[in-house]
């Protein structure tokens, strides 16, 4: 019987708003199939190249119910599977971790455009403009926070959260790019992309057609 429960997403290399939205759904527990939106089609592909918003991916189908924000996944996701702990128990904890993944999905432009996710890449020597930096510096700040206040090894705490979702294509960013980290944010890096889940991700994204030149060229 098939699951009642789909997740649309569209490259595993390229698009970090699905990267999240698939994770959220993967910590929630709840099986499900994927629907791969073609890379080709022409909305997607400009979503991708951060050209044009798009509602296409991610999108999450469960049991006819229809979500397609991503921190509006997650927030129906910690709904109907209360036992995931998707967000923090305590008030106070679970409003900074609905504070941090919205500021995640508003901002950080610069990082966004200047460093675009591509897990098959390795540059090297990139040049990281100043207002990328300020992104970079800030996320950092906002990791070193939570990892010293809630122990680690996730970010709020022993569990994986949403904001563990909202961060981890930028954990691969800073992997592609070689941003310097310090040893707190490095181990986090580490401990994100030891993840089961995370590892079936980057084999999927390995297995991709290298499609989008675009995102392929280093600037």
């Amino acid at each position: 019987m098939a699951n009642k429960t789909s997740l649309t997403i569209s490259s595993k290399n390229y698009s970090s708003w699905s990267l999240r939205g698939w994770l959220m759904l993967k910590f929630s527990g709840l099986p499900f199939d994927e629907i791969i939106v073609n890379t080709n089609d022409s909305n997607n592909r400009a979503e991708l190249l951060l050209l044009s918003p798009s509602i296409l991916v991610p999108k999450l189908d469960h049991q006819g119910v229809k979500v397609w924000d991503t921190l509006a996944i997650g927030e129906y996701l910690n709904e109907v599977a209360p036992l995931a702990k998707l967000l923090p128990t305590h008030i106070a904890h679970r409003a900074h971790c609905r504070a941090i993944c919205g500021e995640m999905h508003s901002g950080f432009s610069a990082l966004r455009g200047s460093l675009p996710m591509n897990i098959k890449a390795d540059f090297k020597e990139f040049k990281i403009w100043s207002k990328a930096q300020l992104d970079i510096d800030r996320i950092l700040i906002i990791w070193e926070e939570c990892l010293k206040k809630y122990k680690g090894p996730y970010l709020f705490g022993k569990s994986v959260t949403i904001a563990d979702a909202m961060y981890a294509p930028v954990v691969t960013r800073f992997l592609t790019y070689k941003v310097p980290l310090n040893g707190l944010c490095l181990k986090y890096c580490e401990q994100i992309m030891s993840l089961p889940q995370m590892k079936e991700w980057v084999m999927g994204a390995l297995q991709e057609p290298d499609d989008i030149e675009e995102l392929d060229v280093e600037f």
